[in-house]
């Protein structure tokens, strides 16, 4: 039961990307009163594709947008581990029989889109051009010469958020040794599948997006060290280098790619305080994640939803703001432990690599519920319930 405590709570949040519309929206629906600054001119997602899984797809579902998520997005049929040198297929796991929401393929500027419509139907207050130049405990100044006052300011500003380091200090991320990029090409029909192509070293991703596109995200291990951040360009003809010795299906692929983007694998560490009185963070602001389990999204819309029942449970916004990181730290550091795992596993050499595709050969043919069965965990949590 809910004390209906966020009714006129005023609430502002900086960010306008996924985290910050969708903790908006979970606000908003809760009574209270909701700006967004945006530093960006436009709202914008900058990337391609990205997987939302039933535990996220739950959450869209609650806010009122299952429906129109299913009109723009593709509901996946399979997981399916590729040998990336030989185009073998290694198996096939049925993700259309997870239960509650389905596993879903969006582009990123379509589920922005989508939140951004609930957000206007909620009567959100998104403001642009907005970057947070000071942030006091019950106001934030803004470049553009706003200034906001709020029982509650919430930081959805990702990885160099400003108010991560007023709660925590500055954090020493490292270079994980990894490179990745990221290129969305035309393929004019394919399988509603996630294929992960797993070479010695290196592996691909790829999965298909609304309007005939394919999103494809490569990672390679590398001394080199990357500058970490989605706008860095990098020539197709380098990513078509670095994987010359794969499958002719996979380079077809990247015959197609036309733009590329690059940036390095950094490990953060989880935020030791993601609140104090009247300030909190959440999404990658708190805990950015590895892409190794596709879970940066959906862990931001568990975090949204969960923030704004608490404190919508609690009159008091310490507490609320308490009870909010008590609910969803230890899930956190496990989704993260589990896609640093991810890591690894797919890069395996030699002997690790021909043992590895042969368990997962052995296990799609006789025991293929077991292998999603290992992330009951993570598919079937459904914060809403």
């Amino acid at each position: 039961m809910t004390t209906g405590a966020n009714s006129g709570r005023r609430v502002v949040i900086i960010g306008g990307g996924i985290a910050g519309l969708a903790a908006a929206l979970c606000f908003a629906r809760t009574g209270a009163d909701v700006q967004v600054f945006e530093q960006a001119d436009e709202l914008r997602e900058v990337g391609a594709g990205l997987q939302i899984t039933p535990n996220g797809g739950a959450v869209l579902a609650a806010l009122g947008l299952g429906a129109i998520a299913d009109q723009r997005s593709i509901s996946a049929s399979a997981l399916v581990p590729v040998d990336a040198m030989t185009g073998e297929t290694i198996g096939r796991f049925d993700l259309s029989r997870l239960p509650g929401q389905p596993y879903r393929f969006f582009h990123r500027a379509d589920l922005l889109d989508l939140l951004a419509e609930g957000c206007e139907r909620a009567k959100v207050t998104i403001i642009l051009g907005a970057k947070a130049v000071e942030v006091g405990e019950t106001h934030v100044r803004f470049s553009n010469g706003d200034t906001a006052e709020g029982d509650l300011i919430v930081g959805a500003d990702g990885l160099h958020s400003v108010v991560r380091p007023i709660l925590n200090g500055d954090d020493k991320p490292f270079f994980t040794g990894q490179v990745a990029w990221r290129s969305v090409v035309k393929v004019p029909s394919s399988q509603p599948e996630v294929k992960i192509w797993m070479g010695a070293g290196k592996h691909v991703v790829t999965y298909p997006l609304v309007g005939g596109r394919m999103n494809i995200v490569a990672v390679q291990e590398r001394k080199e060290w990357a500058a970490e951040g989605w706008n860095f360009f990098d020539e197709p003809d380098v990513l078509r280098e670095v994987f010359s010795d794969c499958h002719q299906s996979l380079f077809d692929l990247f015959d197609q790619m036309q733009t590329v983007r690059r940036w390095g694998l950094f490990r953060h560490p989880v935020a030791k305080v993601w609140h104090d009185h009247s300030r909190a963070i959440l999404g990658d602001a708190a805990h950015p994640t590895l892409p190794f389990m596709a879970q940066g999204a959906n862990l931001a819309l568990e975090d949204a939803f969960v923030m704004a029942r608490c404190l919508d449970d609690d009159p008091s916004v310490h507490f609320g703001l308490k009870a909010y990181q008590a609910a969803r730290r230890s899930r956190v550091n496990r989704a993260i432990e589990a896609a640093n795992r991810n890591a690894v596993n797919y890069h395996l050499t030699g002997i690790k690599r021909r043992v590895a595709h042969a368990g997962l050969r052995t296990m799609a043919q006789l025991t293929p519920n077991l292998f999603l069965g290992r992330y009951d965990w993570l598919y079937n949590y459904d914060v809403t319930a």
